[in-house]
């Protein structure tokens, strides 16, 4: 990678020896209910990986009020310390999810002052009606199937301390926006925002998400194993879909499974690895950690920004 040049790249075991901790703060049962349907994570990476990674941000989050202290010092007035929002991106089936998720529980147990909520960008998708109105339900997942506005002005609102910010809710199980259902974000004083487009550039915009976050994680790995991943997730979703007649993936579920794989497989080439090589790899270099994976999703090394 050419960006390696402004990064420290840091083997998993020096990166493991950075912060111990003898007390851990989850169980395996309540690991096993954050990861993602086929993600792979164990104890030993919460450890060896996560536990580190929490205390860096939080070394962050000390220099991020310190900044905002000054600034109050500089005005002669009292300046709130606005939420600090951390952005994490990659690929579809990466492990974006299961990261996210034990970035959030992580951070409440070892910071248990702090209010720490979690959003997706999955809600700000444009509702299959409107992609299918404009002709670009086959770009699902593309900068343009975003409604990316909405999205920035839903991040100046939570930076500008707001309260009960409504968001809509999307459901994978559906394949869409669910209306009338909305996710209410409440003053954090960590937002944790997910997605594969949270470091992308808005077309029509003079500002990027990433202009928000206060720090930024990249899952990435080779797209070679991400396809394999995300085929491997789709025949796990197959499996179980059968039984529910309005989950979005009923119908290839009782259909000729060997047809379902090529769909997928159609799917992958044409629309996640075309999104990935044109609009989510480019933005890795703006992350300020990229979490390298490798086989089982072990992470095998870990990438910091020198600046």
């Amino acid at each position: 990678m050419k960006e390696q040049m402004n990064y420290y790249q840091i083997p998993r075991e020096e990166w493991q020896s950075f912060y111990t901790r003898a007390h851990m703060p989850l169980t395996q049962e309540e690991l096993d209910s954050i990861k993602s349907l086929n993600d792979r994570i164990s104890m030993q990476d919460v450890e060896d990986v996560y536990i580190p990674l929490c205390h860096l941000i939080h070394l962050y989050m000390k220099e991020f009020e310190s900044l905002t202290l000054s600034k109050g010092l500089f005005l002669h007035r009292y300046v709130k310390v606005p939420p600090f929002i951390i952005g994490i991106a990659g690929s579809v089936a990466v492990g974006k999810s299961t990261t996210a998720r034990l970035v959030q529980t992580l951070l409440s147990r070892l910071f248990p002052r702090r209010n720490v909520q979690l959003i997706t960008t999955d809600g700000f998708l444009h509702p299959n009606h409107v992609l299918q109105e404009r002709g670009i339900m086959e770009r699902k997942g593309f900068p343009e199937s975003y409604d990316m506005e909405r999205l920035i002005q839903f991040l100046n609102s939570v930076k500008s301390g707001e309260d009960n910010i409504q968001i809509p809710t999307y459901s994978h199980s559906v394949y869409d926006i669910v209306e009338g259902v909305y996710q209410t974000i409440s003053q954090p004083d960590i937002l944790i925002v997910e997605g594969i487009n949270v470091l992308q550039l808005p077309a029509n915009q003079q500002i990027y998400i990433s202009d928000f976050f206060d720090f930024s994680i990249f899952v990435d790995a080779e797209p070679k194993l991400i396809e394999k991943w995300y085929l491997e997730r789709f025949e796990s979703l197959l499996d179980t879909a059968f039984q529910d007649p309005t989950n979005y993936y009923y119908k290839f579920a009782i259909g000729d499974r060997q047809d379902a794989i090529k769909m997928a497989q159609s799917v992958w080439k044409n629309v996640n690895l075309k999104n990935l090589t044109e609009y989510i790899l480019p933005t890795r270099s703006r992350a300020d950690i990229i979490l390298h994976k490798t086989e089982k999703h072990m992470i095998d090394y870990v990438l910091l920004r020198k600046s």
